[in-house]
């Protein structure tokens, strides 16, 4: 693909996630104004109620929190998807020497938080929650770098994006391999059979993105009842739509800049404001400094950025690869900071470790105040390191 092409892309990207990580900060602070109001109540009852259709064929009667968890964050997820096979096809992920040290970084800032969580909650109800330090969110934490301007070179911008894209993958394998409940094969063929007929789409040329969603939604409906998360639906149907590595517009492509904006100004912060809406209670201020807080405050404030310091130190020691081009290793600890800022995805997963509500809170709340002075560190710390030369604007 064209480098002009390629960079129209990331502008759009880095745009969007900018705009979008500011909105999700305002749906995070009114939620949290609402639960702690006398119109919390309303607002779970709102969350709690239900919809759908259910007869003894179809099940799909939910409720209003389940219906954007499960359902609206599979086209988050659709569009991670997406982003990640572009990536793979013909961007920083497109050859060995490009992919290496994003993709080494995003294990070891993937691992080392899941390492300190589990060394502090070994043995108690709440070790099941080691997942959550692991995940970064993109919107916000490219939000934050968005804001450094030129202050920074133009190459750590695309490094954190792919950092946080091969981020998300991992913990989509986590999701689909540590936090599905018991494997209901039949749904799962018949998610299979799904799965089958968008690859021989794919092989026969078809290249109308949007008939490729038509099959997708059975296979999220299957996908949803064997047991697998459902959002790992919108993925594998990521997976079988068709782009190129050239400068034509793939339906990837297509399909990708469709969804962009309305996953960031739409389906994300509806996930915040629903999934924010916390009652802030003395037993929860508690939890900040229990096993369970302290895991998660010390996977993303400290575990993410020295695993990604450390992955970065030894490839480019041992020539492995090399840091982005006017980078330094000071910059990668601010790399890392922000890769701390785990908020929609460790959310997410937090919801899918705990059974007990107040857990969930407790793990929503050190979240949210992990990752603000994970974004706050990060940023202050770019912006010292920053280079003072002029560079490329994404």
């Amino acid at each position: 693909m064209e480098k002009g092409i390629n960079l129209n892309v990331f502008k759009d990207f880095f745009k969007s996630s900018n705009a979008g990580g500011i909105l999700l900060f305002i749906c995070v602070i009114i939620s949290l104004i609402i639960a702690n109001t006398s119109l919390g109540s309303s607002l779970q009852a709102l969350l709690d109620w239900e919809l759908g259709y259910e007869s003894t064929a179809v099940h799909l009667k939910y409720s209003v929190l389940l219906w954007i968890n499960d359902g609206l964050m599979a086209i988050f997820f659709l569009l991670v998807g997406l982003e990640i096979k572009r990536e793979i096809v013909e961007g920083e992920l497109s050859s060995p020497k490009k992919a290496s040290l994003p993709i080494l970084c995003a294990i070891g800032g993937a691992v080392i938080p899941a390492l300190i969580y589990l060394s502090i909650n070994a043995g108690t109800d709440t070790a099941s929650g080691w997942g959550i330090p692991m995940a970064t969110d993109i919107a916000f934490a490219l939000a934050v770098i968005t804001l450094l301007g030129n202050k920074i070179p133009a190459s750590l911008k695309i490094f954190l994006a792919a950092l946080a894209i091969v981020d998300d993958l991992i913990a989509i394998l986590v999701i689909a391999l540590f936090y599905s409940s018991g494997i209901e094969i039949t749904y799962l063929i018949y998610a299979g059979i799904g799965l089958t007929i968008l690859v021989i789409m794919n092989r026969l040329n078809i290249l109308n993105p949007y008939l490729y969603l038509i099959p997708g939604v059975f296979i999220w409906y299957f996908i949803h009842h064997s047991g697998i998360h459902a959002t790992v639906a919108g993925v594998l149907v990521a997976m079988t739509i068709p782009t190129n590595d050239t400068a034509i517009e793939s339906p990837l492509e297509r399909l990708e800049h469709a969804l962009v904006k309305p996953v960031n100004f739409l389906i994300i912060p509806i996930f915040a404001f629903a999934n924010t809406n916390i009652t802030i209670e003395s037993e929860m201020i508690h939890g900040l400094i229990a096993p369970l807080g302290l895991g998660i405050s010390l996977g993303l404030l400290l575990g993410k950025p020295l695993g990604i310091f450390l992955m970065a130190f030894i490839c480019s020691k041992l020539k492995i690869s090399s840091l982005p081009e006017g980078s330094n290793l000071k910059h990668i600890i601010g790399i890392g900071l922000l890769a701390g800022i785990g908020f929609t995805m460790s959310i997410f997963i937090s919801i899918l470790s705990y059974e007990n509500p107040l857990y969930v809170n407790e793990a929503k709340l050190s979240i949210l105040i992990s990752s603000v002075l994970a974004g706050l560190i990060g940023y202050f710390l770019l912006k010292s390191f920053g280079n003072k030369r002029s560079t490329e604007q994404l």
